[in-house]
């Protein structure tokens, strides 16, 4: 009786190391598929991203060919003789997009800061939500309230005034020179501030909300104001996470499409004056893609969605310069 006790013992310890040795081999094999199907997934990501890039170099070889680096510093865009230069894209894009963070960046971090640190419990649940209703209105939708209702109110209401106060200074004159039309490269920078501002609140928001509690009592038990905690405690700690929500914000700026072509008048021209219209490179593509006849005006399209990748890469580039550099200063 005691042999064959032991003998189902021994059987039963078999069993369970063979259930055990089953379910680890089962583990197992579910982590190597779930790293391989991970691993794909990355190098997909890497083979779609060198897609569009050979795409774009192919498609715009053409144009590279036959202009050179003349290309960049043309400014004449002139399908009938196919004589085409990026210049005043270039300069569009990059000015709109300057302008419209110049305003939106001060802008966002100080709805950020009221809506964590001085707002009401009872309206920051209202403000917010309108943050997020305005991420996620549609870019057509801002362009033709810009068109109908922001463009008519500046050209009656805001450029006159500007104008005049401004003709008799010298440098202000030149930037706010010109009768006042309405729709131009000041309106379109507006129109992307209004934009990316969402984007810039609801990160930094978020940032700010992420910052110890014991940091800022810590300060306010020293005597800082509100501004002081803010600017020397809540900022320097988030700076990384408010970084990538402005530079999130750039790229959205530098690639809209819709909003800035309907209000930035669409010409390719370089003026110093901030209220004359002008274009981008989104919106010349936008615009007559559907339009172009011939290899060469094709080409040329697709040049210009060459360098508007060129210049997010670097955009990007830069950020991430950056935060390797803050995260160097701070560790």
């Amino acid at each position: 009786m005691a042999d064959v006790a032991w003998q189902e013992t021994d059987v039963s310890a078999q069993d369970v190391v063979t259930e055990r040795a089953r379910v680890l081999n089962k583990l197992r094999i579910g982590d190597i598929v779930f790293h391989q199907i991970t691993k794909a997934s990355a190098l997909f990501v890497l083979v779609v991203l060198g897609g569009v890039i050979v795409s774009l170099f192919i498609g715009a070889m053409p144009a590279l060919q036959e202009f050179g680096f003349g290309f960049l510093t043309a400014q004449s865009w002139n399908p009938v003789t196919e004589k085409f230069g990026a210049l005043a894209p270039i300069y569009g894009t990059i000015i709109t997009s300057f302008i419209a963070m110049l305003i939106a960046v001060p802008f966002g971090l100080m709805i950020a800061m009221f809506l964590t640190e001085l707002c009401p419990m009872w309206l920051r649940r209202p403000i917010g939500i309108a943050i997020e209703l305005l991420a996620g209105i549609p870019s057509i939708i801002y362009g033709i309230w810009g068109l109908f209702v922001f463009a008519p109110f500046l050209q009656t209401h805001v450029q006159p005034p500007i104008i005049a106060a401004f003709e008799n200074i010298p440098v202000l004159s030149t930037l706010f020179a010109g009768p006042p039309f309405g729709i131009g490269i000041l309106t379109a920078s507006l129109i992307l501030a209004i934009m990316v501002l969402p984007f810039i609140t609801s990160i930094s928001r978020d940032v700010f909300d992420a910052v110890p509690p014991v940091l800022k009592e810590a300060a306010y038990g020293l005597g800082w104001t509100q501004w002081e905690v803010w600017r020397y405690v809540v900022l320097p700690y988030t700076r990384i996470g408010v970084i990538g929500g402005v530079m999130l914000a750039l790229g959205r700026a530098l690639g809209e499409t819709m909003a800035v072509t309907f209000v930035i008048g669409n010409a390719h021209k370089i003026t110093t004056s901030l209220l004359a219209p002008g274009t981008t490179i989104s919106a010349t593509i936008a615009n007559e893609f559907t339009e172009a006849v011939g290899d060469l005006y094709t080409s040329s399209l697709i040049a210009l969605g060459l360098i508007l990748f060129v210049i997010t890469f670097i955009v990007l580039a830069i950020a991430r310069y950056l935060l390797l550099r803050i995260e160097r200063r701070v560790g």
